[in-house]
């Protein structure tokens, strides 16, 4: 056993849910390369009935009731504990997008924060826990959320709240939290409750002690950064278990943490905050017991923001930090090991040096690469700095354009150029998009297009159009330029 415990694979299902067959593959795979555990955050994916209907998915099916006892067979079977994360108070995007439930936002320019007055917003928040533990019924842990809550305390209603004397908005964050989870543990008794530290950290000792929150829930501490302050990680945990608070858990990250639109993940980068995490557990206060640690893997920064890493990509990381968890440093057995399972290099971006005799692969292994070689085309300098060129800032700049003014010869320059870009990218981009419709709905498919391939291939697309105009415009003839993305 880790000295962190258990070990949970975070499946965060707000952005690019893997199509069920990929899903199942992946939680076999997660199994091999040592999880304990699976934290799934359904979100819009949750089937949800009845008043609820209204909040799942749209652009793809949820997933079935089936499906979700299916899942839960699937890991059960290879030993992986199940637990449901449900957001509870913050980041509730997802359901206060809707203008069914707009009146429930704590203010209206939030889309994330429930309004902890309202009677209804208790209500729907305990309806859809009932929902997601009626098809849970093996889990024992349910994870309530309840992190990055913005703008707690600016309603009117909260603000009107706030004027009594000895009123915080400690106290109106921990009021709501309290009876949510007090109404979890009526209905299950024995069900333990897990919630995200982070608004909990500003809170003194005699709040804490006086939460509330003591035998109730277990904090989560979450800290991503590859520099994670080891001692005042330490100290915070012993702020913890001074009030009480002495089972705690940990979260990590092995993507979806470096930047709201980064594509390929650094495996150094999210191994580096798991080394943290094993500094941080050897030097725990002995008061602390560390339930497990859940190794988020984040797919959208919030419910409205872009995509984040896609999992084929992010697996080597995956791989190397649980191993780095099992043999408690990022050894060369643990470099091996990985190797053995995925077959390919700790690194994603060394997936292309592998020779196509090699025999081992994981589930998605051939979009991985494909993304690998995409991305490195679509960061080139040549192609996102191409306005900069020297023919176009010189002879083709927006005045030219705007005027349909083109040197002839200047333009024929230019044309090359942006044709030979396109032509090396979009094969290339075709091929992610054909092996990412294999794994995933054709609604993400075409998102992650729109915003990783498109955005940057439409300012060349533009650019041939106008040359062509200028040109016409000036009697030439100018080739046609080629359909892309």
């Amino acid at each position: 056993m880790s000295p962190l415990g258990k070990k949970l694979v975070h499946l965060d299902l707000k952005g690019a849910p893997p199509k069920f067959d990929y899903l199942l593959k992946l939680i076999h795979l997660f199994a091999d390369l040592g999880a304990n555990g699976l934290l799934i955050e359904y979100e819009d994916m949750f089937p949800y009935e009845g008043d609820l209907e209204s909040i799942r998915a749209s652009a793809h099916p949820p997933y079935s009731r089936e499906e979700i006892a299916i899942l839960q067979d699937t890991a059960k079977s290879r030993n992986l504990e199940v637990i449901p994360l449900v957001q509870t108070f913050g980041h509730m995007e997802f359901v206060l997008k809707h203008g069914a439930f707009r009146e429930l936002r704590e203010v209206g320019h939030c889309l994330g924060t429930l309004n902890p007055h309202k009677e209804r917003a208790v209500q729907l928040v305990l309806e859809m826990l009932r929902q997601v533990m009626e098809l849970h019924p093996g889990s024992s842990s349910l994870h309530l959320g309840a992190d990055e809550v913005y703008l707690l305390g600016q309603g009117e209603e909260s603000r009107q709240w706030l004027t009594s004397p000895n009123r915080s908005v400690h106290q109106l964050f921990l009021g709501h939290v309290t009876r949510v989870a007090k109404a979890v543990r009526d209905r299950h008794p024995d069900l333990s409750l897990i919630m995200w530290d982070d608004m909990l950290r500003g809170m003194s000792l005699e709040t804490l002690k006086e939460s509330g929150l003591v035998g109730l829930v277990q904090p989560m501490i979450w800290d991503y950064s590859p520099v994670l302050d080891v001692e005042n990680t330490v100290l915070l945990m012993d702020k913890y278990s001074s009030s009480g608070l002495s089972q705690l858990w940990t979260a990590s990250s092995f993507k979806g943490s470096t930047c709201v639109h980064t594509c390929v993940p650094s495996t150094q980068r999210h191994v580096d905050n798991h080394l943290q995490w094993l500094k941080v557990a050897s030097s725990r206060p002995a008061a602390v017991t560390l339930q497990g640690i859940a190794l988020t893997g984040w797919q959208r920064y919030d419910h409205l923001s872009v995509l984040c890493e896609l999992l084929p990509v992010a697996l080597p990381s995956l791989a190397s930090c649980l191993q780095t968890l099992i043999y408690g440093s990022f050894s060369a057995e643990a470099q091996t090991r990985v190797t053995e399972i995925l077959g390919t290099p700790t690194e994603v971006e060394d997936i292309s040096s592998l020779s196509p005799e090699n025999s081992t692969s994981f589930p998605g292994q051939k979009l991985a690469a494909s993304m690998v070689e995409l991305t490195s085309l679509l960061q080139s300098e040549d192609l996102r700095l191409f306005e900069s060129n020297m023919y176009v800032r010189g002879w083709f700049t927006p005045y030219h354009r705007r005027r349909k003014i083109a040197h002839p010869l200047i333009a024929q320059q230019i044309q090359i150029q942006v044709m030979a870009l396109l032509q090396a990218v979009e094969p290339r981009a075709e091929e992610v998009r054909q092996e990412m419709g294999l794994l995933y709905p054709q609604a993400t498919v075409e998102e992650w297009a729109e915003q990783h391939v498109s955005a940057v291939l439409a300012p060349l697309h533009s650019l041939l159009k106008d040359l062509q105009l200028a040109m016409e415009d000036m009697g030439l003839h100018a080739p046609v330029p080629p359909s892309g993305w």
